[in-house]
């Protein structure tokens, strides 16, 4: 039996192998203001955090630069970046185990909430989600310690009564973090872009080899 009421995943390395639409989506942005490419070829430096953070971070761009590679970023992602987009082997059968269990699912991610929508959709896994929950145009809400809360909320439930029923399903530290941050159960996927000893630093314990490995690791 599942012992949680909430799951949330986190899409890119988790339920997405998004990588190489993201990738190219940034060497966009970053050749289009006439700038340098850095060396993207760790993809945990640009997969998982809030965009406008590895602009800044990764590239050194200033923030007006940041501001200008994040609208040429999402224009190149939504036309042609989106569509580089595999669901993992397993991930499937594991939202449609939840879903014949009753569980309320939601996607809870740093992407742009209308770009996380239409993946899921591309995917065809629409029906097994009851949320899509990602961040704000505008940046006010892009950290998984603001879009924990928020996902829960979007369930119906109340964030500060259900926090012991809810788990994080990520393949960061940045999902770690913000799980720890929010006092909510972590589940690592070790099968995605992020490393496990970063997420153990944030906490975590328990981790998923594989998508099928995650039922048993959410069950009583």
């Amino acid at each position: 039996m599942i012992k949680y009421k909430y799951v949330l995943f986190d899409l890119d390395g988790t339920v997405s192998e998004s990588a190489g639409g993201i990738r190219k989506s940034l060497e966009h942005a970053i050749t289009s203001l006439g700038k340098p490419l850095p060396n993207l070829n760790d993809y945990t430096l640009y997969i998982g955090p809030p965009l406008l953070d590895t602009f800044r971070n990764v590239c050194h761009f200033t923030e007006e630069d940041s501001q200008k590679g994040l609208e040429l970023y999402r224009d190149f992602y939504n036309e042609t970046g989106k569509y580089i987009n595999n669901l993992y082997d397993g991930i499937k059968e594991v939202l449609e185990k939840l879903k014949s269990s009753n569980i309320k699912v939601a996607v809870c991610s740093s992407k742009y909430e209308k770009f996380a929508e239409e993946i899921v959709k591309i995917l065809g896994v629409s029906d097994y989600f009851d949320a899509v929950c990602g961040s704000t145009f505008d940046g006010s809400r892009k950290d998984k310690k603001d879009l924990i809360p928020y996902a829960v909320n979007s369930l119906g439930g109340s964030f500060e009564k259900d926090k012991t029923d809810t788990v994080m399903l990520g393949d960061t530290y940045f999902d770690a973090r913000g799980a720890r941050l929010c006092g909510v159960d972590f589940v690592g996927v070790e099968y995605g872009y992020g490393t496990t000893d970063r997420m153990k630093a944030e906490g975590a314990e328990l981790f998923a080899k594989t998508p099928y490995d995650i039922i048993s690791l959410i069950s009583n």
